[in-house]
């Protein structure tokens, strides 16, 4: 009887403390969301801060940036990930729900071109013949590779990218065609990055384009190609996404903070965690951490509650951002 009695003690204690477990109390909650680029950095971080903020609760999602903001504009998260600048209808759709918000940058990122490891031509291209290839006239009427240039071989050429919503998408598109989202539209989209690694890779005619890091993850499986933006062939590496000689596919890629979520406690000492965290966590998960200054200039706005982009009537291809960040 008394064994009975001990196991049902022990079955009661275990199934309170499952049921305390599940509804644990938190201090406060931060909501985030947005770009598949910016995650691995900001959950990262959002690990980190966990451990030493066991009473704070931080869940970080994925719906690409324009998904993201979407969100964020209906107040929906506190800080939304993006691998681009808001753009002005997305600031409108804030002004609507009276959502201000506080832009953050916290890498950067270069966008790698990769074919197949099968692809034995292919060694560089130079942004004209990406444009040949990606421009909106393109679709129907370039279909080879020898189109590209006479010395390519009749290869059939394919196309794998980013989808329209991806910020990543609005970035090479206007790097390579000069005009964010204006491109062909018969290539293969997908915001999952491993849809695009294993069509390239399986393809000898395929040619694909997404952030570095995750190249990095699948090196073994792509061929990384060097590319042309005017002062000769560059691969992207660490070094050359930093000091901007692999141009013009190096960006920055942000985080946004609702500013009413920036006036809670939690928040304020998730941006600061996330601000000493970045140089560190950034180059671990495989990105390029920005400058020093960067980092106190962003914290700075962060502090002073600075709204608004820094990039409203400007584009990132190309931005210094310590000047623009110490001119506003």
């Amino acid at each position: 009887m008394v064994r009975k009695y001990n196991f049902l003690l022990l079955v009661l204690t275990a199934a309170l403390l499952l049921l305390c477990s599940c509804f644990k109390q938190y201090r406060g909650r931060i909501s985030i969301d947005g770009s598949s680029s910016v995650y691995p950095i900001t959950e990262a971080v959002a690990e980190e801060f966990r451990n030493e903020h066991g009473d704070i609760r931080v869940t970080v999602g994925v719906s690409g940036t324009g998904g993201g903001f979407k969100k964020f504009a209906r107040g929906e998260t506190d800080i939304s990930n993006a691998s681009r600048p808001i753009k002005e209808p997305e600031i409108k759709a804030c002004q609507a729900n009276g959502i201000g918000f506080i832009e953050i940058p916290v890498a950067y990122d270069g966008l790698a071109v990769v074919v197949s490891t099968s692809n034995d031509f292919v060694d560089y291209l130079t942004i004209a013949e990406l444009k040949k290839m990606w421009e909106p006239a393109a679709q129907g009427t370039v279909n080879s590779w020898k189109q590209i240039r006479s010395t390519f071989p009749d290869v059939p050429l394919r196309l794998y990218g980013a989808g329209t919503s991806s910020g990543t998408y609005d970035y090479f598109t206007e790097a390579v065609v000069g005009t964010a989202k204006s491109s062909r539209g018969d290539y293969t989209a997908s915001e999952d990055d491993n849809v695009l690694v294993q069509g390239v890779s399986t393809d000898k005619g395929a040619l694909g384009f997404f952030g570095l890091a995750y190249y990095e993850e699948n090196k073994n499986k792509l061929k990384l190609v060097a590319i042309d933006g005017g002062n000769g062939p560059v691969f992207p590496s660490s070094e050359t996404v930093s000091n901007g000689t692999y141009a013009p596919l190096s960006r920055p890629e942000f985080i946004y903070v609702n500013t009413k979520s920036a006036q809670t406690q939690v928040v304020q000492e998730f941006v600061r965690f996330y601000m000493q965290a970045a140089p560190a966590l950034v180059k671990e998960v495989g990105y390029v951490p920005l400058p020093d200054t960067v980092y106190k200039l962003g914290y700075r706005r962060f502090v002073e509650r600075k709204e608004g982009t820094l990039f409203a009537d400007r584009s990132t291809v190309g931005a210094n951002l310590i000047k623009l960040m110490n001119e506003n």
